[in-house]
């Protein structure tokens, strides 16, 4: 079960969508988004040990389905944004931009002062998505992430909370 820093009042994007703290119970429609979204997606079990670890774990969920989630990983004076996903349906319309910013307000809350992140060179909508929020690129990380027989280099980026 989270813990401290996931509760408080309940965001709520729309009528039928609530942005609330993951709980295991979440975890079939997490992994089937997961699954949908990614060539190479986490476990339940990863994101078990996420949960039992404490990490800042979110989701975007609507009456029959997620719609989104965040990971995020909070320790000293600086947090790791680990996994961002929104259901490919629902892409564009600002979900990600809302999690996103509710994850880095969480990470604030808990006196994170720079937070950073890993995504696919690849993605650029994703990186476009980081760069509207204010994230740099800070580097590279070769063949970081799986990608068919081979592997794929991350983009590090990074971003002030103070």
């Amino acid at each position: 079960m989270p813990r401290t820093g996931q509760q408080g009042a309940r965001d709520t994007s729309g009528p039928e969508q609530a942005l609330r703290p993951m709980r295991e119970a979440d975890l079939p429609g997490v992994v089937a988004l997961e699954q949908a979204a990614y060539p190479h997606p986490w476990t339940e079990g990863i994101f078990l040990d996420c949960l039992r670890a404490g990490y800042c774990c979110w989701v975007a969920a609507a009456p029959a389905r997620t719609l989104g989630y965040g990971v995020l990983s909070v320790a000293a004076d600086e947090c790791h944004l680990l996994n961002l996903c929104v259901h490919p349906e629902e892409q564009g319309r600002g979900l990600g931009h809302s999690l996103l910013g509710h994850l880095l307000a969480v990470g604030r809350s808990r006196a994170a002062e720079r937070v950073f992140l890993e995504v696919r060179m690849s993605n650029v909508r994703a990186i476009g998505l980081y760069r509207s929020a204010g994230f740099t690129s800070i580097g590279v990380r070769r063949g970081y992430y799986p990608k068919g027989a081979g592997r794929e280099d991350a983009l590090v980026m990074t971003k002030a909370l103070v």
